[in-house]
């Protein structure tokens, strides 16, 4: 059985957590999981690289020359790909880059991306996490205490303003909610630091 440390606001370790076997005991799915970090990057791309094709470049109507005679390659354009100020040959154009995954893989690929962070001690439980005002100081010293370096995401079980508006100064660190954890998020960041509402949520909605 996976256990997490569980946590105080204080930084204070004050016992551990057993998490679901289900959720954050199965073998990690390496291909799975890279399906899904693929289709998460595609899907982030805007898709609005352009360039001209030779059609589309002003100009270049009159043969610059006489086919026959003169001794240089035939050209019928200016504006052909070979020529400055030509047009691109096969250039991009405006594009839709998304695709879906099925449900069932996008499941698996989220409990491989949880059971990898849990082989790894990466999950830092905590026993209600609440921060009473918007204070990016006191925040970040938190996670100092936690012994948190560098990228680590905070998962809430609901938006919470105060949270989310004293980490986002934080450099590294991001917030999200239980219901939307995304396999890239998860495996982009070094520990996940989970409120223990948020991890019952987590629970019980990928069980």
């Amino acid at each position: 059985m996976p256990k997490a440390a569980v946590y105080n606001m204080a930084g204070e370790r004050i016992g551990e957590y057993e998490l679901s076997e289900a959720i954050f005991g199965i073998e990690p799915n390496t291909a799975v999981m890279h399906a899904s970090v693929k289709n998460y990057l595609a899907n982030q791309r805007q898709g609005t690289q352009s360039a001209l094709t030779r059609a589309e470049v002003s100009g270049g109507g009159r043969k610059p020359w006489r086919q026959k005679g003169t001794g240089r390659a035939r050209a019928g354009s200016t504006r052909a790909p070979q020529w400055t100020h030509g047009g691109v040959a096969f250039a991009p154009k405006p594009r839709d880059y998304s695709y879906t995954l099925n449900k069932k893989i996008r499941r698996i690929a989220i409990k491989s991306a949880l059971s990898a962070k849990a082989a790894d001690n990466a999950i830092l439980v905590i026993d209600g996490l609440k921060i009473d005002e918007i204070k990016t100081k006191p925040f970040a010293e938190f996670l100092g205490k936690l012994g948190v370096e560098g990228k680590a995401m905070v998962v809430t079980e609901k938006v919470d303003e105060c949270v989310v508006k004293s980490a986002r100064n934080l450099p590294g660190v991001t917030t999200t909610t239980a219901t939307i954890l995304s396999p890239y998020e998860i495996l982009n960041n070094r520990a996940l630091v989970i409120d223990k509402s948020a991890l019952q949520k987590i629970e019980e909605v990928f069980a």
